[in-house]
């Protein structure tokens, strides 16, 4: 973890790239969380400028239209009401009204949330409740309604409620940092009195972090599949020498350290993280506890991709994300082996290796407190997710028995469908321009509450895209946004397709799509815009491909009754 002086000093450095703007707003002293964040978002690669409002002025900014706060144009609004005042104004309220603080606090966040909603276009980062408990009833105070420790749980719980209700609201769980440090490091009382300010020196890399990892996950910069080690690292032992039966796992020696990281990174394959295996090992050797072992939670069914071989774990590392074909910065490597770690970040500087500790039993917390996997999304769709990569694999199997590509795909009974943007699929598609980066004309992000108010706004066109073939179906693969201008003419604001179905003739099949839909709905002229990045040249000339004219550098236009439809595959959805 950084130093705040580590923080201080490259506060007023900014990363290159596309400039994100926040704005922090609270009711203690924030000037020194602000330095923290800036020096931690350049340090992390995140372009970031952070406006600080004045302290203890979060209503009349919020109130007023024509504010600094507003007037900043910011990306995100951090709000943060620090438990210690929210307990003073507990204490001065008389006992018969206490048992509603709870309540009135959430009413007034809420109000916060519309004010913002209703003058700015800004997503809402939102810090929940550290705790405090003033041993007024000792343990008991968990049982009365009228004691500040029952409150500000009941606080938080009802925060995480209104929260799930909210597109545009994203958490900022800084009760889990006091956790992670222990109230006396993370808090420092001459600080509170003399400066208003709740958070110890010490402690605000940590808030500045849990900061920075969000507006990462909302830039699109998230961590997609986890890379893993076998021996002494899913297991304890060598299963090449050790035997099936003797490996740690389960009740043996320090087994139950093992098979609790095992059920951690379940749950992450769960939430849509990849799990993949690179093993220095012989294939069928390596398979065999996730075949014979009873005690093992992890299972083949869990692992989209399995390499065990005798070969460099780097060069397996590139095989499976050239298999994947994500980004080698969206994978995390887990080796006990410092030799293998060492090895992979030399080879592959992108990769995220971490450190692990040497005693087993902390990789856990470790990995934990690490926080790789932050997101802005969820579906709740995302174990299906390695069925997906595992049929990939039996198709390209099924690819080599053809002669020619166009036999291949007609063999794979493609079926697709393009509709207009619906409620059921806003998170997925929000997901989608969060997650995509290699095909992706503009890489324009945005959040759940951005594709719900573009589906409800008549200056835009919407189309998702579903694939399904013999092997299984690929679900909402591809996104297009279109928006109205003069009358007659749309231009593509987004353009965006999963990369699992490259060269499938999805391509050609989401213009045919949209054209149609232009046609249909009137318009001449279809305009598209190519940006590039650091990662999107692989579309560079696909305007170009798909039959559009290049009217100047990366921009081009496709007359609508002129257009030829492209040859694919894909039949239509009945």
């Amino acid at each position: 973890m950084y130093s705040f002086k580590e923080l201080r000093k490259h506060s007023k450095d900014q990363a290159e790239g596309e400039i994100k703007k926040l704005a922090l707003l609270g009711n203690v002293s924030t000037q020194f969380l602000a330095t923290a964040i800036r020096g931690y978002a350049f340090l992390e690669g995140l372009p970031l400028s952070v406006y600080d409002a004045d302290y203890n002025q979060m209503e009349p900014q919020l109130l007023d239209p024509d504010s600094e706060v507003y007037c900043f144009c910011p990306d995100c609004i951090l709000l943060w009401i620090a438990t210690d005042k929210l307990y003073e104004e507990f204490l001065d309220l008389s006992p018969e009204v206490r048992p509603e603080f709870a309540a009135s606090v959430m009413s007034k966040i809420m109000m916060y949330w519309d004010l913002i909603s209703q003058h700015s276009g800004a997503n809402i980062l939102q810090m929940n409740f550290t705790e405090i408990d003033d041993k007024a009833l000792g343990n008991y105070s968990c049982k009365v309604g009228s004691t500040f420790a029952y409150q500000i749980r009941k606080l938080n719980f009802m925060l995480s409620e209104s929260m799930a209700t909210r597109r545009n609201v994203y958490p900022l769980d800084i009760l889990s940092v006091q956790i992670q440090l222990g109230n006396g490091k993370f808090y420092d009382a001459p600080l509170y009195y003399n400066a208003k300010m709740n958070v110890s020196m010490n402690a605000l890399p940590f808030v500045a972090k849990a900061v920075t990892d969000v507006l990462k996950a909302l830039a699109g910069r998230i961590k997609k599949c986890v890379v893993l080690d076998l021996d002494n690292t899913l297991w304890g032992g060598i299963i090449g020498d050790d035997g099936v039966d003797n490996i740690e796992i389960g009740e043996l020696g320090r087994g139950h350290v093992f098979t609790d990281f095992q059920r951690w990174l379940k749950e992450l394959k769960e939430c849509g993280i990849i799990l993949c295996v690179c093993s220095k090992n012989d294939e069928s050797t390596a398979k065999e506890p996730f075949e014979q072992h009873g005690e093992m939670v992890l299972r083949l069914s869990d692992i989209a991709l399995f390499v065990a071989n005798w070969d460099d774990k780097a060069a397996n590392i590139r095989l499976i994300q050239k298999t994947l074909n994500i980004g080698m910065d969206s994978m995390v490597f887990i080796d006990d082996n410092p030799f293998e770690r060492n090895l992979v970040r030399q080879m592959i500087p992108e990769i995220e290796v971490p450190e692990l500790p040497e005693d087993p039993a902390l990789y856990l917390g470790f990995l934990q407190e690490q926080n790789y996997f932050e997101t802005a999304s969820f579906t709740g769709t995302g174990s299906d997710r390695t069925k997906l990569y595992q049929a990939e694999f039996e198709r390209t199997k099924l690819k080599v028995s053809f002669e020619t590509i166009e036999g291949y795909l007609e063999s794979l009974g493609m079926i697709g469908a393009a509709k207009p943007f619906e409620e059921s699929k806003y998170s997925r598609i929000a997901q989608l321009t969060q997650r995509s980066n290699q095909f992706n004309l503009r890489t324009v992000r945005y959040t759940e509450a951005d594709i719900q108010s573009i589906a409800h706004d008549p200056d835009y066109v919407t189309l998702y895209y579903t694939l399904k073939d013999r092997f299984g179906d690929h679900g909402l693969v591809g996104v297009v946004i279109m928006k109205k201008k003069n009358g007659d003419e749309l231009f593509i604001d987004t353009w965006l397709m999963s990369c699992r179905v490259l060269k499938r003739g999805m391509e050609e099949y989401i213009v045919n799509c949209l054209i149609r839909e232009a046609r249909k709905l009137g318009y001449k002229r279809v305009y598209g815009e190519y940006i590039q990045t650091a990662k999107n040249s692989m579309v560079k000339d696909i305007y170009k491909e798909m039959g559009f004219e290049e009217i100047s550098e990366n921009n081009y236009v496709m007359d609508v009754d002129k257009y030829k439809e492209n040859k694919n595959y894909i039949k239509e959805m009945e």
